[in-house]
């Protein structure tokens, strides 16, 4: 089974699944979950964002408003539905 079915019988499994089981498997992925979560406390990330936001703030990298990525988000639904 590859890593996408499993994702998602998982995600659906959770989404129905009563409140004990969801507290078990949460107890069981805890570790895990909190040390993904903490993403302010990886320095490899935090130094990652870091650069990024200093290459963007001096120009070397250039920037996208959401509302921009919003609107070629719309146009290339279109352009695929009209294929």
């Amino acid at each position: 089974m590859d890593t996408a079915t499993i994702r998602k019988k998982l995600h659906d499994y959770i989404r129905t699944a009563d409140d004990k089981k969801v507290k078990a498997i949460y107890t069981m992925l805890e570790d895990t979950i909190e040390a993904e979560t903490n993403w302010w406390e990886d320095k490899r990330i935090v130094s990652e964002l870091e650069e990024r936001y200093r290459a963007w703030n001096t120009g070397e990298e250039k920037g996208y408003l959401m509302s921009d990525i919003d609107k070629e988000v719309i146009r290339l639904k279109k352009k695929r539905a009209s294929k």
